[in-house]
């Protein structure tokens, strides 16, 4: 593709970048076929193709208006598109860079930009997440049931074991996760500590991939060398990874490099950072002939609907290995159609653009619950709550079913 940026956005790093992403697409369209949004409207500008256009628009110097802005608003994010693409353009880091610009130029209006603040702010702060979320706990039975359902209830994390071994790994703690699902990482330490690894919580917070979607990239970058320092310490003591549960937010630690890539206080720790960070199954499969002999095969097979977060595998590229695991454990795993497809959530999506999320969300479900799973599993937090809200099964991460399968766990009553 042709391009001819216009003064402003020539010779700047973004500029630049966004130009060598421009010019690797050559148009074909194949993305069109595995865009949700697409899918759903039907119309080129809510699709990789016509966005692609937009912001070449855009950084070419053409008026932008708040139209253009809708249309980039709409993206989920998803990356399904990068799979897709024959030619290997950088959808994601593109869009990123044209919300931005668009953001600078068009503004929001007065509520918009509230709740956008509010999300930011609310969201990734662990105290003020958590004493809403409480709060909502205690008025759920006295809201109108469809709000009530979007309120998760609380969980019994169980122990966390610890730090006794040589072999060490640290753990992000996030924001909204502790308070929605405690279970998830206290379920990981145990897995680990049973095969010799200690993970440990060394403290840090969001992984700022909220500020970063939201078009605040200065405030996503603070979040980022915050938590590097916070980490810093038990990296130079060895430890051998940074493991991160939640897969949107393991997507996020693993661009650290290059979000900090002009920082040159931070440049070569950022880089160390994201080469250290692993999703969970990228821990707990290197471990499995440790973890094989500990499988209690005795516990009875579950019906298990995998749903595989976009930041898995379109993000990280992870496709599969959840689901050997799973079949490994003695469950049952069912097909799934359309697996490529997200489920709607996709961080703040859900709250900013509920006609869309919602509609992704029944399309989902119905395809996860045709063959009447006993559990949905997935690997991502925020999955698990958007489509924990649009069912009466029970969502869970992946890596609590393995953490009951594992000889010295209770086992869990079945569903």
């Amino acid at each position: 593709m042709q391009t001819n940026l216009a003064p402003e956005f020539r010779g700047t790093p973004e500029g630049e970048e966004a130009e060598a992403i421009l010019r690797a697409c050559v148009h074909c369209g194949f993305c069109t076929a595995t865009c949700p949004t697409y899918q759903l409207l039907g119309d080129e500008r809510d699709g990789p193709r016509g966005r692609i256009y937009l912001i070449k628009q855009v950084l070419e110097g053409a008026p932008v208006t708040s139209r253009t802005q809708l249309h980039l608003d709409r993206c989920l994010t998803c990356r399904s598109c990068e799979t897709t693409c024959p030619s290997g353009v950088r959808y994601g880091r593109l869009v990123d860079i044209g919300r931005g610009i668009v953001e600078t130029k068009v503004g929001r209006p007065p509520a918009e930009a509230a709740l956008r603040w509010s999300l930011r702010k609310g969201l990734a702060s662990r105290a003020l997440f958590g004493g809403a979320l409480a709060l909502g706990r205690i008025a759920k039975g006295f809201v109108p049931r469809e709000l009530g359902r979007r309120i998760p209830s609380s969980q019994d994390a169980g122990a966390w074991p610890p730090p006794r071994h040589s072999r060490r790994m640290v753990a992000l703690e996030g924001c909204v996760q502790p308070s929605i699902a405690p279970a998830t990482d206290a379920a990981l330490a145990r897995v680990l500590d049973r095969v010799g690894i200690s993970l440990v919580r060394a403290g840090g917070g969001c992984c700022a991939a909220v500020p970063f979607h939201l078009n605040d990239h200065e405030e996503a970058k603070a979040f980022a060398r915050r938590n590097i320092d916070a980490w810093w310490t038990e990296i130079e003591r060895g430890a051998e990874a940074i493991v991160v549960t939640a897969s949107g937010c393991g997507a996020m630690v693993k661009d650290y490099g290059h979000l900090l890539a002009q920082d040159p206080a931070y440049a070569a720790k950022a880089a160390r950072v994201a080469a250290l960070a692993r999703d969970t199954v990228e821990v707990v499969a290197p471990e499995w002939k440790k973890v094989a002999p500990l499988i209690a095969m005795d516990r009875g097979p579950q019906r298990v609907a995998f749903h595989s977060p976009c930041s898995l595998q379109h993000g990280m590229k992870i496709v599969g290995e959840v689901e050997e695991i799973l079949r490994a454990i003695g469950h049952e795993l069912l097909p799934v159609a359309d697996a490529h497809l997200c489920c709607g959530s996709a961080g703040t999506y859900s709250i900013l653009q509920p006609g869309i999320a919602m509609e992704l969300r029944r399309n989902k479900l119905a395809a996860l619950e045709a063959d009447r799973p006993n559990v949905i599993a997935t690997a991502n937090v925020g999955c698990q709550a958007h489509l924990a809200a649009g069912t009466s099964r029970p969502v869970r991460h992946w890596i609590e079913l393995l953490d009951e399968r594992m000889i010295g766990a209770s086992p869990a009553p079945r569903r």
